[in-house]
């Protein structure tokens, strides 16, 4: 794996505010474009709380809920929800800045994570990526959810849309 792409995994959280700023500056919200991006957004958001309500960060190659379809369910989600937002900023521009950030940010995410849990976990994570781990049993934790901090990228997301909100009525 290639030093820029674990620079990239890196500081894609930082990069996504920078850009964040430079999408608000661009967005064009309507009300119509609001409320079908919203709904959305939340449902990648919804997506999102799904697989952080499965997941065992660190401890283990997490294989069931969503992970028992996708091997990236937080970036499957992160991905739809930022298409919410980009429907919801109503631009181009912010579209194609958009999809851009996501398409090289979570492609060096995953290239990094898959490069760290195949170190970390040995042939467990390979077996798990070719479809060959045993089914998991492990239920939704809302509580396992919090614990991974899901509900930081939820405010995130509220917030963003509070601000295309405040751009499209003032």
């Amino acid at each position: 794996m290639s030093n820029v792409t674990r620079q990239l995994a890196r500081w894609r959280v930082p990069l996504g505010y920078a850009l964040g700023g430079v999408a608000l500056w661009l967005a064009q919200p309507t009300p119509r474009s609001l409320a079908i991006g919203a709904g959305v957004g939340a449902v990648g958001e919804a997506l999102r709380i799904w697989a952080a309500g499965h997941l065992e960060k660190g401890r283990e190659v997490t294989n069931t809920g969503p992970y028992a379809i996708t091997r990236h369910p937080l970036y499957a989600g992160a991905t739809i929800r930022g298409a919410g937002l980009a429907i919801a900023a109503n631009s181009l521009p912010v579209a194609v800045l958009v999809f851009a950030y996501l398409a090289i940010t979570i492609t060096a995410a995953v290239r990094s994570e898959e490069a760290h849990l195949t170190d970390k976990f040995g042939g467990h994570y390979p077996d798990y990526r070719e479809g060959r781990a045993a089914a998991g049993t492990r239920q939704f934790s809302m509580e396992r959810a919090m614990r991974n901090k899901e509900y930081r990228a939820f405010l995130g997301f509220l917030a963003v849309l509070a601000l295309l909100a405040a751009r499209a009525y003032f």
